[in-house]
């Protein structure tokens, strides 16, 4: 290399951090927004792919961080606590997605469905967002933002009212009061979590009322889940399984799970995109999208 060419020292902010101090940055980000996905810390930190997912390993091993498909989450959240929409943004977004798409495929021009607030129930609204001559009722300010903006022609949306949520849910007796009044084809249902016994369930009790007043509202009810949503109880339960019409999650769902919901819900739907099993189509009394 010509002497003029070659780089200069480098300064402080140059240098890359130790691991020490990328793991310290990493429990710093889950801490304070309850989740974290490994690309996003490949960009933040510049270092690559397998040396971020070893520092996740080991915050985990250490007891500090949960490991999940892509990222971090913070360590056993408590059944009442309700993360934040952005958290929530940060995990899954390959898979809500894939989800997403499969739903949109079963809005068509000219219906009224119904848009639980939540992350995945967002990805739909993306999706949806261009079909035209659709009733869009909501109770998630960020949906209702979102496809306002859209301004797509014939598109109408009714925002329910209420009280905000830290997951940007309107929720309460004005909520309620308002969905009694309305009727819908199709909800678009995003949970907190999905059990063989303790059934749909949220962890903001004002949240699961809200839900389950959408619920009622509805000609059918489709549940939109990612494989993470399986085994987890939260605090308030919103419905049994078996109240969803149409069930969407993800090919890393475990089998024994999809033989649950197989059993319990009116038909189980899996997403594309990467199968635990490599399983190439859908499996007895599943619909492959």
């Amino acid at each position: 290399m010509h002497p003029a060419e070659a780089p200069g020292p480098r300064g402080p902010e140059d240098q890359p951090l130790l691991a020490d101090q990328r793991r310290a940055q990493i429990l710093a980000h889950v801490e304070e927004w309850g989740g974290v996905r490994v690309a996003e810390l490949v960009d933040q930190l510049g270092v690559s792919d397998m040396t971020i997912r070893r520092d996740i390993a080991q915050l985990a091993g250490d007891g500090l961080v949960a490991r999940v498909h892509g990222g971090a989450v913070a360590v056993s959240p408590r059944r009442s606590e309700e993360p934040g929409f952005v958290a929530k943004s940060a995990l899954m977004g390959e898979d809500k997605g894939a989800i997403a798409r499969a739903a949109a495929a079963l809005v068509a021009p000219g219906a009224s469905i119904g848009i639980s607030a939540g992350t995945t129930t967002y990805e739909l609204a993306r999706a949806i967002r261009g079909i035209p001559d659709l009733t869009v009722v909501t109770n998630s300010v960020r949906v209702a933002q979102l496809l306002h903006e859209a301004r797509t022609p014939g598109q109408s949306v009714v925002l329910t009212g209420g009280t905000r949520t830290p997951s940007d849910a309107l929720v309460g007796p004005i909520a309620n009061a308002a969905l009694r009044l309305l009727h819908v084809d199709r909800l678009f249902l995003g949970i907190h979590g999905m059990h063989e016994s303790a059934g749909l369930t949220s962890p903001n009790l004002l949240e699961a009322e809200t839900d389950r007043a959408m619920i009622e509202s509805a000609g059918r009810v489709c549940v939109l889940a990612d494989h993470t949503k399986w085994g987890v109880v939260a605090l308030g339960t919103i419905a049994p399984l078996s109240r969803a019409d149409e069930l969407i999650t993800d090919g890393l769902l475990p089998d024994a799970a999809r033989a649950t919901l197989r059993q319990r819900v009116g038909e189980l739907v899996v997403a594309g995109g990467e199968d635990i099993a490599g399983r190439p189509a859908a499996l007895p009394g599943e619909v492959r999208a």
